[in-house]
């Protein structure tokens, strides 16, 4: 077991970082133009909405908890020293869990049940999402049978997450951890380790840069061969479909 342990807690973690690291840059270089989450919002919209919406707010809101709980354990904790302060952390991260369940759920019926957006998938997003929905469903197994994640994430996992960023790992606490925690642990190595050979590849280069550029103006009747010309300055970026 401790054999298992330090290979799961502290050499795959190193792995899987790496390779997510290597295997994006590659991929990036190799084929920039799948480096993206190759949208299937043409083929049929409406489900993808109401299943996308969920998912991205979710996901982005329990990112962030967690992200919290690691740069400022001592602030979490502090917040936490209030019963109520601390259910309100907890039903809200359980809420934002079961919406992007719910978005995960959709889009992969969608995907295995619309043979044109099927079509269009390939093997490893389909078991990336299966992944997800596991990770996700333990997720919240954790929040009902071990409550008061917050404090204990904070308290018990962001120390050994710092251990692994000053590569001096220190597994006691997590080593002691009940199972089903640990297997939610190895899953997100497990999504890490995958993102390079998946569609989830796209988050890292997402366009925050569209929240700072200049409106795009589009004036109809102006000269098509003026408007694709390199030479018109009409944003701060050169086009590159010339």
């Amino acid at each position: 077991m401790a054999t298992m342990d330090n290979f799961l807690f502290i050499s795959f973690p190193y792995l899987a970082f790496a390779v997510c690291i290597v295997g994006s840059i590659y991929r990036y270089k190799v084929t920039p133009f799948k480096y993206s989450s190759l949208s299937s919002q043409f083929l049929e919209d409406k489900k993808l909405f109401w299943s996308s919406i969920p998912f991205h707010w979710g996901i982005v809101a329990l990112l962030v908890g967690h992200l919290m709980a690691f740069l400022i354990p001592q602030g979490v904790i502090l917040w936490n020293s209030s019963p109520a302060r601390l259910i309100a952390l907890e039903i809200t991260g359980f809420a934002f869990g079961l919406s992007v369940l719910v978005g995960l759920v959709r889009l992969y019926i969608r995907r295995i049940g619309n043979p044109r957006v099927s079509i269009v998938s390939n093997k490893m997003d389909m078991v990336l999402e299966v992944i997800l929905i596991l990770q996700v469903v333990l997720g919240l197994w954790i929040a009902l049978g071990y409550r008061w994640g917050s404090s204990w994430f904070a308290a018990t996992l962001s120390p050994y997450l710092w251990s692994l960023v000053k590569l001096n790992p220190d597994i006691s606490a997590v080593s002691a951890l009940p199972h089903v925690i640990k297997f939610h642990i190895v899953l997100a190595y497990l999504i890490l380790f995958l993102i390079p050979f998946t569609r989830l590849v796209h988050f890292l280069v997402a366009p925050f840069h569209y929240i700072g550029r200049p409106y795009q103006q589009v004036i109809w009747y102006w000269d098509r061969k003026s408007i694709r010309s390199p030479e018109t300055s009409w944003s701060k970026f050169r086009p590159k479909n010339n």
